[in-house]
């Protein structure tokens, strides 16, 4: 599994427009997998941007669960704050 990992993640990191990004995305997931993902990321800023759990449930229709899930990774984690701050700075929109 890890060679595996190692495998997407420099996928990943080959990846340089928004347009390549789509396709791969497109390619290796389902349109379900791809809509959950982005609500996750969704639900990420919203809490990064200090909403409440009631705000991004009422914001989004997510589960208490699902937000508590991920405010979970968003304090305890690195991922989403990366890509949070690269989003809120401009570097991730070219």
């Amino acid at each position: 599994m890890e060679k595996e990992r190692d495998v997407l993640t420099r996928a990943l990191l080959s990846l340089q427009t928004p347009e390549e990004c789509g396709a791969l995305l497109d390619d290796m997931c389902t349109i379900k997998e791809i809509e959950d993902m982005s609500h996750r990321l969704m639900i990420a800023v919203l809490l990064a941007e200090g909403k409440t759990f009631i705000d991004v449930e009422k914001q989004t229709g997510a589960s208490s669960a699902t937000i508590s899930r991920v405010n979970k990774c968003l304090k305890h984690g690195s991922g989403y704050r990366t890509v949070i701050k690269r989003i809120l700075d401009g570097e991730a929109i070219k």
